[in-house]
């Protein structure tokens, strides 16, 4: 059986009064469509969990209210242009008027619900970073072209092992920190050690 949380009274409470209602509302839906959501605070904001799992979460902000369900890639609520106006993917949410009806909700809430009992994972959101060059920048190169030994440990290191070396030393926001850094980097491949060898 689900339960209400006191806090989320407080939190509630504690809102901006535009926001009170929406919050309300919001509420209500998913305890209808989910008898088994557990409240809780995550983030510091409202969240229901079913099952043990995060379902879906609420925030109130100075002129709007988020919501969004942990899952959302996942839930078909047929309009993805309001995602990313706000941090949940119901857009700015200013005025009860502006949520779902009850009937959408209850069924975004249950999509929600069969998600975890299938035990559907949320797909990763992990941004791809820019590969870096496995060719040694031009201070590098000067610095490899003057020891012989680390020059050849570089080369003979896989394109994996030189981009940990030169993304290192490019990361480098001040001159000197760079600097530091290609020294102990010649150091250590002169030792034929690669980037992170404390951890293998």
């Amino acid at each position: 059986m689900g339960n209400r949380d006191p806090r989320v009274d407080a939190y509630i409470d504690k809102a901006p009064e535009f926001a009170r209602p929406i919050l309300v509302t919001l509420r209500e839906a998913v305890h209808t469509s989910c008898p088994e959501a557990e409240e809780t605070l995550k983030w510091r904001s409202p969240s229901f969990l079913y099952r043990g799992k995060i379902l879906c979460g609420m925030s109130a902000f100075k002129q709007h209210v988020a919501f969004g369900f942990w899952k959302y890639s996942l839930i078909d609520t047929g309009d993805e242009g309001k995602q990313g106006d706000a941090m949940g993917q119901f857009g700015r949410i200013t005025a009860v008027k502006d949520l779902p009806s009850k009937r959408d909700l209850a069924r975004y809430v249950k999509q929600a619900m069969a998600l975890e009992d299938a035990g559907v994972k949320a797909p990763r959101t992990k941004s791809p970073r820019p590969k870096v060059s496995a060719e040694p920048p031009a201070d590098l190169a000067k610095a490899l072209a003057r020891n012989k030994k680390a020059r050849l440990a570089f080369e003979a290191f896989s394109p994996s092992h030189r981009r940990e070396y030169v993304e290192w030393i490019t990361e480098a926001k001040r001159p000197e920190t760079r600097e530091r850094r290609i020294a102990q980097a010649v150091e250590w491949m002169a030792e034929g050690k690669s980037r992170n060898w404390k951890y293998m």
